[in-house]
């Protein structure tokens, strides 16, 4: 057997197996992060903060997505900036908590000036996780509320937190098979911009290493050895039926560079390429959305090239470093990566 990935290390920050200096969606300025998770069970959310407003795009590509406030970020439309982006466990349930971050945003005088009232606009997306503990228990309001009150523009914590902490890998023959997914974050200084990316993974499909082999995903019957889904397709092992949206991959990339607000939809669509290299499949049951954020403290971008593969890049290291960082629900049957020793074959 293979001896344990390189970057599954026990709490603290990671740094990439590549052995780039490992950086986080604050490193963008003019954000901050922060936390919810539940204490009751494994779920919780994830805030982004932009006080003061930010250029929002949005791409959603998965086929049974769980959104709030998408809309309003299309290209033709008229409102330019949001001041926050929410993600979130407890599948529609969990869309509660954007009105707790909306109320938190106007307690403090954040938000669009429309008419007497400033409206914060906070768009959202939300993963499943009723899969573990009490599927009563989900993220609300108070819990938005509370990730905003942690939000900070320091490290951002990752593995089993906020949106991350019931997420699980892995599940195209059942959740008895699955393995922990998470949260994870990454970023890089490209010329005079930043770029960073936040993700949280909760796939059917399998999370990839750098090399191609599995890093966390479905297991076999014993629930020893990842046997890679795709190939254990190919075989003829037939997957268990899912219910659509029993899954989703939910993130954000962000940027310091002055976008358009069609700008930032093509660069969340561009972002989307790091979700094929990192996942493998992809499935009709993932609501896969990806926000990109752009707080205009830098430059303005004219070509779209150089960010979009930055963004799709950095997209596919925050999902491999959700499931480096994640720790095993050993209570409902979910292994993280550290749990195990031997991989599966490259695909």
């Amino acid at each position: 057997m293979s001896s344990p990935d390189p970057g599954a290390r026990a709490g603290g920050s990671l740094t990439d197996v590549a052995g780039l200096k490992a950086g986080g969606l604050t490193d963008v300025p003019g954000l901050k992060v922060g936390h919810y998770t539940d204490p009751r069970r494994p779920t919780g959310c994830t805030v982004v903060l932009c006080e003061e407003g930010a250029v929002c795009g949005v791409d959603v590509r998965g086929g049974a997505p769980g959104t709030r406030e998408t809309d309003l970020l299309r290209s033709e439309n008229t409102v330019e900036h949001v001041h926050a982006v929410l993600l979130t466990g407890g599948s529609a349930f969990g869309l509660a908590a954007a009105t707790g971050v909306v109320q938190w945003l106007e307690e403090r005088g954040h938000g669009l000036q429309v008419g007497p009232a400033k409206v914060p606009l906070v768009p959202s997306a939300v993963l499943f996780d009723l899969w573990v503990g009490d599927h009563r228990i989900r993220p609300d309001a108070e819990a938005g509320r509370a990730a905003c009150e942690a939000a900070t523009t320091g490290p951002v914590a990752e593995g089993n937190v906020g949106a991350g902490a019931g997420a699980a890998v892995g599940k195209l023959f059942g959740i008895r098979r699955a393995m922990k997914g998470g949260i994870g974050t990454a970023s890089v200084r490209l010329g005079g911009f930043t770029v960073a990316a936040l993700v949280a993974v909760n796939a059917v499909g399998d999370v990839l290493g750098e090399n191609g082999q599995v890093l966390a995903g479905a297991r076999d019957e014993e629930g020893l050895r990842m046997v890679g889904t795709t190939a254990a397709t190919m075989r003829g092992e037939g997957p268990q039926r899912l219910m659509p949206g029993s899954a989703t991959t939910i993130g954000l990339v962000a940027t310091d560079a002055a976008l358009t607000k069609a700008q930032a939809n093509k660069l969340a669509s561009l972002a989307h390429h790091g979700l094929s290299r990192a996942i493998d499949p992809i499935t009709t049951h993932d609501g896969d959305t990806l926000f990109a954020l752009a707080t205009a403290r830098a430059g303005r971008v004219e070509d779209l090239s150089g960010l979009g593969v930055v963004a799709a890049e950095l997209t596919a290291r925050a999902i491999r470093r959700a499931v480096r960082a994640a720790e095993g629900l050993p209570a409902y049957g979910l292994p993280a990566l550290r749990d195990l020793v031997s991989t599966a074959p490259p695909r």
